[in-house]
């Protein structure tokens, strides 16, 4: 799978350790272990999917992440995204609003031993149970129709948001460094088009 992923343009050595070190499969279904290492999107529960390896390698990459930083990624989902930043080095916090989902994930992520602070609530509205904020990158795992600014303001300036933005089949992926704590300071790069579940807002208790 690293081969397939350098081949797809993933030159980070530390995100390409993390990918081989964490396998897929922990986070599927036993009955989907023959996909659980193709290039594709796969179900995970509650209508969500698992990312690709590709992708969940590329956000990685594209969020030039050092050991020791704090990440808040919005979208627990399966934990494979958390999983992978975690053996980066990243201490991370997840949200889910799903509860089908966190009740599943949270448990199997302290049971492989990842360093992940998971929490059921609005990822849109960022963390706010806790006092953890400004964050040094912003991961977003699921498809935004807009800014949420809720996030711009969590995140320390310097820091680096990757989220893809645009409606609810296909998203441009970008990545936004903050450079003010003004509305709109901030540079945007973008590389190119994905197809992620869209991000809702609220939480689900069900």
């Amino acid at each position: 799978m690293c081969e397939l992923l350098k081949q797809q343009g993933i030159t980070d050595d530390a995100v390409l350790k993390a990918m081989g070190a964490v396998r897929r499969h922990w986070f599927l279904d036993s009955a989907l272990d023959a996909l659980a290492y193709e290039d594709r999107a796969l179900k995970i529960g509650a209508d969500q999917t698992i990312s690709r390896p590709s992708t969940v390698a590329m956000q990685s990459q594209l969020l030039c992440v050092e050991s020791g930083m704090k990440v808040l990624e919005i979208g627990t989902g399966s934990g494979y995204q958390a999983a992978v930043l975690s053996k980066m080095g990243a201490k991370v916090f997840s949200i889910e609003r799903q509860k089908e989902l966190f009740d599943h994930t949270r448990p199997l992520l302290a049971e492989l031993g990842c360093r992940v602070r998971c929490f059921l609530g609005d990822g849109y509205q960022g963390l706010t149970e806790v006092d953890q904020a400004p964050f040094d990158r912003i991961i977003v795992t699921c498809g935004a129709r807009e800014m949420p600014e809720a996030l711009m303001a969590q995140l320390k300036v310097g820091g680096i948001m990757v989220i893809p933005i645009g409606g609810d089949d296909t998203q441009e992926m970008l990545r936004f460094t903050k450079t003010g704590e003004g509305r709109g300071e901030w540079e945007k790069e973008e590389f190119g088009r994905y197809s992620f579940v869209p991000m809702l807002d609220g939480r689900q208790m069900h």
